[in-house]
């Protein structure tokens, strides 16, 4: 994993995710841990990105503390455990290609899912949706987290039901996500997926981390959430059509 090449992958990809954590929400920076799998082993590849991504929380967290929605974000992160318990038993029977397959499928997932909201496929719930409806989208939001680092989706379906405003739907999935990512770290180290070589890389790859925040803050202002977001459903069919290939050859 040290080859200058993906050295040059990794860099650009953990970039990526701090732009996308750092000024356009959290919701794209799955597709780092996705471009990783196509180059190395998946596993690898989410043990790898996952102390990155709790950088990036924690960079996260001081401008937003408090202001999240307390109900919510309690429902969303006691889902969060049993969904990060129900990604530890299928990572336990899960070989490298079928969790390129599942990567692969959730990448186009994602892509699908934005394009009918955007479209107004899926109108959103006009009443908010009930404790029972949280905790069920916290336990997605846990499995997918744990499996490819993609628990945005199901946080949001829950979330927008509420009609938060920016700042607390961006408060509350940074503190559902740095919660969900906490419990995925010791299951990870019993799992094998974080190893010195990882960690050393992680040392390494944690300045572009900080980097990519940075430039995220300052996008905010000067790129349009549009085209940011176009680049990444290009990206994400792209990683996701070769995963699936990948694996089903």
């Amino acid at each position: 994993m040290e080859s200058f090449e993906f050295f040059i992958t990794a860099s650009a990809a953990v970039v990526f995710a701090g732009v996308s954590k750092g000024g356009f929400g959290s919701g794209a920076a799955f597709v780092a841990a996705a471009g990783l799998a196509t180059v190395i082993d998946p596993g690898q590849a989410i043990g790898l990105m996952l102390p990155l991504l709790m950088l990036m929380d924690v960079t996260s967290l001081k401008p937003y503390w408090g202001q999240w929605l307390k109900k919510e974000s309690l429902y969303l992160c006691l889902g969060g455990m049993p969904g990060v318990a129900l990604g530890v038993w299928f990572y336990s029977l899960a070989d490298a290609n079928m969790l390129r397959l599942l990567i692969g499928v959730i990448s186009l997932l994602f892509v699908l899912w934005q394009a009918i909201q955007a479209y107004g496929f899926v109108p959103r719930a006009k009443e908010k949706l009930p404790p029972w409806a949280g905790g069920l989208a916290g336990v997605a939001a846990g499995f997918t987290s744990f499996v490819s680092h993609a628990g945005g989706p199901p946080a949001a379906i829950y979330l927008l039901s509420a009609k938060p405003s920016k700042t607390e739907y961006q408060a509350t999935t940074v503190i559902v996500f740095w919660v969900i990512n906490i419990a995925k770290a010791l299951p990870y180290s019993f799992l094998g997926l974080f190893t010195w070589e990882t960690l050393k890389l992680d040392l390494m790859l944690a300045p572009f981390a900080i980097l990519g925040v940075w430039l995220g803050v300052r996008a905010h202002h000067l790129i349009s959430e549009r085209f940011f977001f176009l680049l990444t459903y290009v990206l994400l069919v792209l990683t996701g059509v070769r995963l699936i290939w990948v694996a089903l050859s």
